[in-house]
């Protein structure tokens, strides 16, 4: 078990951030069979076509080699996020400024324990350019499992972020850490997460960063050269594959209009106009003005936290929709 002490400083040091490679690099070991794919399932079915078109590529087939479960992975090719909305470029152009003598460490770090590789794989890791090689397995990568699915990715993963860093700013540690796994507790000035080996650990002031996924487990990285980060499962992962429809036809569409009636259905939680453009496949400028009539006709409320601003049911929306 790990435990992760805190103290007066790591609130306030403490920080979010959405890590592009990352998923990048867990849908592709999922896609891989590299681990199981759990409550991803659908998504990881859809993808494996446009994985099989791609998993000829050498460089693609040593990352996914490389992706393995509660044990070290090579830090280049899963950088940090550096701010909540870090692109995929500036996490590639990261990895690529990498020396060649720490990224040929910490492969051998990630090789430790792991099979002999086969030999298109070892000659990519063993390459004067591996991280070159690399970096564009990861583009690759990217491009075919991922980039047509971002929208909606990077808005389930906003969301969390929303939810949890407010939660972590107005009530403090316990509530922002509760929901985020049944391997996570807070015991009165401490983190203990059930991953082994067993450790105690002082974050010493430098705050953790939380980093929510889609497609990884819980994880916890400690070393000392690289930002303490906690990594989980966002919240409503299943808007990846999930696609409400905005044409239902029923009594509330009926009333309010098609449009506004899915928008209300979405707002089970709040929400940024971001996420409803994305869950709902609407134009972003169409969502404002629904929004907005629905603001006006008292079923929405509108209220910001942190530097985002949420929409959420009022109590007669919430009837409205219950009603339908």
């Amino acid at each position: 078990m790990y435990r992760i002490v805190v103290g007066p400083q790591d609130l306030a040091a403490s920080r979010f951030g959405v890590a592009p490679l990352l998923e990048t690099l867990t849908a592709l070991g999922l896609v891989a069979g590299r681990a199981p794919a759990g409550p991803v399932r659908p998504w990881v079915e859809r993808a494996r076509p446009a994985y099989r078109e791609v998993a000829g590529e050498p460089a693609v087939r040593a990352l996914a080699f490389l992706r393995r479960r509660h044990r070290y992975m090579a830090d280049f090719i899963q950088p940090p996020p550096a701010r909540p909305d870090v692109t995929v470029a500036e996490q590639l152009a990261a990895m690529r400024a990498t020396p060649l003598a720490q990224a040929r460490r910490e492969i051998a770090r990630n090789l430790d324990g792991l099979p002999e590789p086969e030999p298109a794989v070892r000659k990519v890791l063993d390459a004067p350019d591996v991280v070159e090689r690399l970096a564009r397995g990861m583009e690759i990568a990217w491009s075919a499992l991922l980039e047509e699915d971002w929208p909606v990715l990077r808005s389930i993963l906003r969301q969390d972020i929303v939810h949890r860093a407010g939660r972590l700013a107005a009530y403090g540690w316990a509530e922002a850490l509760d929901g985020l796994s049944r391997q996570v507790r807070w015991r009165g000035g401490v983190i203990e997460a059930d991953i082994v080996p067993d450790l105690t650990f002082h974050l010493d002031g430098a705050g953790l960063t939380f980093v929510p996924t889609v497609f990884s487990e819980l994880g916890v990285q400690l070393e000392d050269h690289w930002p303490y980060t906690l990594t989980y499962r966002a919240r409503g992962v299943a808007a990846l594959w999930e696609r409400r429809a905005v044409g239902e036809q029923d009594a509330l569409g009926r009333l309010v209009g098609r449009s506004r009636a899915a928008l209300l259905r979405a707002l089970d939680e709040p929400a940024t106009t971001t996420w409803l453009h994305a869950r709902l496949r609407m134009s972003l400028g169409g969502v404002g003005d629904h929004l907005a009539v629905l603001r006006a006709a008292g079923l929405v409320v509108r209220e910001r936290s942190g530097r985002s601003v949420l929409y959420r049911r009022t109590a007669a929306g919430d009837v409205l929709v219950g009603a339908a």
